[in-house]
């Protein structure tokens, strides 16, 4: 399955707004989530928690950053495992960390754009909203190379602490974009030389036949209902995985690591 006849990137810079999210203060935890947001620059921790048993390992990690960065904490607050267990869920295995934090800053598709190689992998998630797989795909894509990760702000997945707890850290490692309308950032990538490969059971080809190689853009849709009909309609190209058996379906955090590693497979070396 060739790519269709090659276009060449827009050399258009006009910079819109992404989409505004609520500033309100959130709460990561588990070691990953907080151990990588406490690496990232563009984080801002607010509060730092954690049992008694864990504040050597605290004290430790924060050691290891540079006096700089050190000075951004505040100093860690010794806490009952019941404090943290209320903060977090009653269901989180938070290890006895959190940290409160504010949203990340936002990130324009544009700036995305801009510092694009002449390979680079995009996800984009087409009404994607259970916390969990956004989480999984983030830590895949984050695995695999992938530049980011683009959702609508509407009908989409909140960067919450279950989120960011799924991710395992990637939520600070790869930006995620939230956009307004997919259709027309479809219609932007293309513009910039992205192929938007869109994966769909009922497919006739495969993806290990689809050229995957320079831009790349792979569009999941939604567990159950799948891709939209306009947003099919915006993909290049269509493909399916190629599995079988009884049991023939992948969850979409699950078939975006298999295609995932697709392009990376056929962008080695």
């Amino acid at each position: 399955m060739a790519k269709p006849q090659s276009r060449k990137p827009s050399n258009a810079k006009r910079r819109g707004k992404p989409a505004p999210r609520p500033k309100s203060r959130d709460v990561l935890w588990g070691w990953h989530a907080v151990a990588m947001a406490l690496q990232n620059d563009k984080r801002r921790i607010t509060g730092l928690l954690c049992t008694s048993r864990n504040e050597a390992e605290l004290g430790e990690r924060l050691d290891e950053l540079t006096d700089s960065r050190r000075g951004e904490f505040p100093e860690p607050k010794i806490v009952d495992k019941e404090t943290l267990d209320t903060l977090a869920g009653p269901d989180a295995v938070h290890q006895g960390i959190a940290a409160e934090v504010l949203p990340l800053p936002d990130v324009a598709i544009e700036d995305i754009l801009e510092d694009a190689g002449e390979r680079c992998l995009l996800v984009l998630l087409d009404q994607v909203t259970d916390p969990h797989n956004v989480g999984a795909i983030l830590r895949s894509a984050s695995a695999f190379g992938a530049r980011a990760v683009i959702a609508p702000d509407r009908n989409a997945a909140p960067t919450t602490g279950v989120l960011a707890k799924s991710a395992s850290g990637a939520l600070d490692a790869i930006d995620l974009v939230h956009i307004t309308n997919l259709s027309r950032t479809m219609e932007q990538l293309r513009g910039a030389g992205f192929w938007c490969i869109g994966l769909d059971g009922a497919a006739d080809g495969t993806l290990d036949g689809a050229d995957l190689k320079g831009r790349i853009a792979i569009v999941m849709g939604a567990e159950g209902s799948g891709l939209r009909r306009l947003t099919r309609e915006n993909c290049d190209l269509l493909a399916r995985l190629p599995t079988s058996g009884p049991v023939a379906t992948l969850n979409v955090s699950a078939a975006t690591a298999v295609a995932l590693y697709e392009y990376a497979r056929q962008n080695q070396g």
